[in-house]
């Protein structure tokens, strides 16, 4: 018989044929469409065969017109399978939700271990995972993945050189490296402090050493600002100059700034989709179809499914769409001249120490061209400009 996977979907019975007339019985059997398999005699008046369940319905009224009895000895097939199953669907459902709950609980986070971290540092980290939603009880579907919760406690931890995230079955382990302060040399060697750059001294404050120039003086670079060979003529000794000069310095700056800009705005609408994912196949299961707004930026999370300990090959895929809406910014001639002088500001800054203040300033060139502003301005800076120097071998006083 062939393509009995078939005939196990629409079901079979096995059944057993007794009486005098059972081969006049298959005739009449197979005559009236009716299809049998697996025959075999058992004796001179039994036999057994197998056939179809919507046909095994019709061999009664055959069997009592030629004298024989039936029984059914074996019933297979889907259909008995699904009655079975109906039968004991309270252990089958228990079961079933018995592994529902497993794998829901294997995906949901139970420990959050962090090591390197100093008691205070570590407030601080559990204080952002918080904020994050990376907490105990929360499902991991929901959190950002391991990279996203790097990226964000670098970026607002401000003691963190490097954390590394690594998600191992339910528990997120944590490793902390935190930044350190250089420490102060024990000793320094003999030096002098010379100009970094040309200036107009300012002000100075010499802790070691002897002052080689004077407030309002004009120093040139590399020159000598504090000496750090001391003493009288003839009873001199090497020291290491440690001191600040501040000197006025100059720089200038070119920016230009376009009167009308376009960019892109969040307006505040969201749409969440949530898919299940198999391999390369992909299926929604919430937030069906395209959403109602054109333009938006998509911001994915896929977050692999755990059983007890083991990764599955099937994960969550997370998809926030935000709207975002095209606008146009105009400056005025004015406004754009001030934003021009802060973006110039912004730049000088860039490049100074962080104590280094803004004097003063003054706009060298102005001029509105091809919709934009173009300044040259001249800045006044205060800055430190002394930096060691070793002091030469030759050197006496």
């Amino acid at each position: 018989m062939k393509n009995q996977w078939i005939e196990f979907i629409s079901g079979k019975v096995t059944v057993k044929v007794s009486g005098k007339g059972i081969e006049r019985f298959i005739n009449v059997l197979i005559r009236n469409g009716l299809i049998v398999w697996n025959v075999k005699r058992h004796g001179t008046e039994t036999i057994t065969f197998t056939m179809r369940l919507q046909d095994a319905l019709k061999i009664r009224r055959y069997a009592r017109e030629r004298d024989c009895s039936i029984t059914f000895l074996k019933r297979a097939g889907m259909p008995f399978l699904f009655k079975r199953l109906l039968k004991n669907s309270g252990f089958a459902g228990g079961a079933l939700l018995f592994l529902l709950l497993i794998m829901f609980l294997s995906n949901v986070i139970w420990g959050i271990e962090i090591k390197g971290a100093k008691p205070a540092t570590e407030y601080q980290v559990r204080k952002e995972l918080d904020k994050m939603g990376v907490k105990i009880g929360k499902v991991q579907f929901f959190v950002d993945n391991v990279e996203g919760i790097q990226r964000k406690l670098t970026n607002n931890v401000g003691n963190l050189t490097w954390v590394g995230v690594e998600l191992k079955g339910t528990t997120y382990h944590l490793q902390v490296v935190e930044k350190k302060e250089p420490k102060k040399p024990e000793q320094l060697a003999p030096r002098n402090l010379v100009a970094k750059k040309k200036a107009v001294i300012d002000s100075m404050y010499v802790e070691t050493g002897q002052k080689k120039v004077d407030i309002h003086d004009h120093v040139e670079a590399g020159q000598l600002l504090v000496s750090g060979v001391i003493g009288k003529e003839g009873q001199t000794q090497q020291v290491a100059a440690v001191g600040e000069v501040w000197g006025e310095t100059w720089y200038k700056s070119h920016v230009e700034l376009p009167l009308k800009t376009k960019f892109f705005v969040f307006n505040g609408q969201e749409k969440e989709k949530l898919s299940l994912i198999l391999g390369k196949l992909e299926i929604p299961i919430w937030g069906f179809g395209e959403p109602d707004f054109q333009e938006y930026e998509s911001d994915r999370n896929v977050s692999k499914i755990h059983f007890l300990k083991w990764e599955l090959p099937i994960s969550i895929g997370n998809e926030t769409l935000r709207a975002r809406e095209e606008t146009t910014r105009i400056y005025t001639e004015k406004e754009a001249e001030k934003n021009a002088l802060e973006l110039a500001k912004d730049k000088i800054k860039s490049v100074l120490d962080e104590e280094a203040i803004i004097k003063d300033q003054k706009i060298l060139h102005k001029e509105f061209v091809n919709g934009k502003v173009i300044l040259d301005i001249h800045f006044k800076i205060i800055e430190n400009i002394a930096v060691g120097q070793p002091i030469p071998k030759e050197t006496t006083e």
